[in-house]
């Protein structure tokens, strides 16, 4: 590494690392200035209110990552335009592409920084942040995924619960249903209970029991009922961890978790689409950084006025513009219209190609 590369890194790092503190800094004072009347109304005690708030800081870094990146190769950038260090570098033989390298070798660092925080260390504080909001505030309550639940154990089993108390671990309206193995539109065996516990905390040694309801067995031209007040399910692999799991939306989902959820609902028929498009955009989004420094350095490199003011506009507006147009892809790929694959990754794909025109197009 040349002194020029150390000099350029180093103005780059404490330029980004500034104004990521900074978008944390608003943003959790904007999020404190909304919430803090429900905290105080529900009486969540102040230790509760810090874990929130400190689970809630990895989902805002991972989101404001680009854009500090972006103003950071705005600022450094314009600063050695404005004080003629960049017209010096390029008289001495030194061509905007290599200036551009300690730029992009940072960015890639942070590219794969944000690659780890985006698919593990956000999920995680993401469960946090929403079971905090769910006890206290009753916030972050979505319907669709703790009622109605279905599971396909097998080729031959399947189990749905109207609803599931993570807290007590127990279903509540369950249906068990046991298909032949020769055919799997023949039922040969159905429970329904109003209740299903899971008993013992030892996942290898305990079992779900069955609570008040009935047992049906199908037979060549008769069937059987039994009810029953108390029944061990038997043979089944479902345990409350794996529940849980199906209740996460995809931003507490980590990569595995994620792209085994998108396997299990694969395996039983149903449309992947839009887990599909999650799971790529968990990919994609962290190179936004390397995109946000082919166009910042380019583009202040022709505009030695660039202040720090116009400098954060442009910053907060081109990575405004870069969220939207993903979202809006996302769109299409959530409805089945594009491939997940080409929709998580077309945002990255247009802003790489105009980053690249742009830096083609700049004065040597």
């Amino acid at each position: 590494m040349t002194i020029l590369d150390r000099y350029i890194s180093r103005q780059f790092i404490v330029s980004f690392f500034f104004g990521l503190i900074a978008f944390l800094f608003i943003f959790l004072v904007i999020d404190m200035m909304e919430k803090l009347d429900d905290f105080i109304d529900a009486h969540v005690p102040t230790s509760t209110i810090v874990e929130y708030y400190i689970a809630f800081s990895p989902e805002i870094i991972q989101l404001m990552t680009p854009v500090a990146v972006l103003l950071a190769s705005l600022f450094v950038t314009g600063r050695l335009s404005s004080q003629n260090e960049l017209p010096a570098m390029k008289s001495s033989g030194v061509s905007l592409q290599r200036i551009l390298l300690p730029f992009l070798v940072i960015a890639l660092v942070i590219s794969g920084l944000s690659f780890y925080l985006n698919g593990w260390v956000v999920p995680t504080a993401n469960r946090k942040k929403s079971y905090i909001e769910r006890t206290h505030l009753q916030r972050s309550f979505d319907p669709t995924n703790r009622f109605n639940i279905f599971f396909q154990e097998g080729r031959t089993r399947i189990v749905s619960m109207s609803y599931y108390d993570e807290g007590t671990k127990t279903a509540s309206r369950v249906s068990i249903e046991d298909f032949a193995d020769t055919n799997l539109t023949v039922l040969r065996q159905r429970y329904d209970a109003m209740q299903m516990l899971w008993m013992g905390a030892d996942t290898s040694h305990s079992s779900w029991v069955l609570l008040r309801g009935t047992r049906r067995t199908m037979e060549a031209d008769s069937q059987k009922l039994e009810p029953f007040d108390r029944l061990p399910v038997g043979h089944l692999a479902l345990n409350p961890a794996d529940i849980e799991k199906k209740q996460r939306k995809p931003e507490e989902m980590d990569y595995e978790e994620l792209r085994d959820f998108i396997a299990s609902q694969q395996l039983a028929g149903q449309d992947v689409s839009r887990w599909l498009v999650d799971f790529h955009a968990k990919l994609s989004f962290p190179f936004a950084s390397v995109i946000m420094v082919l166009f910042g350095v380019p583009f202040a490199s022709s505009r030695p006025r660039t202040g720090a003011a116009i400098g954060f506009g442009i910053a907060v507006a081109v990575t405004f513009i870069y969220l939207a147009f993903m979202k809006m892809s996302q769109v299409f790929g959530y409805n089945g219209d594009l491939n997940p694959l080409f929709t998580a990754w077309m945002a990255n794909i247009i802003f790489l190609a105009a980053g690249i025109v742009n830096l083609i197009r700049v004065p040597k």
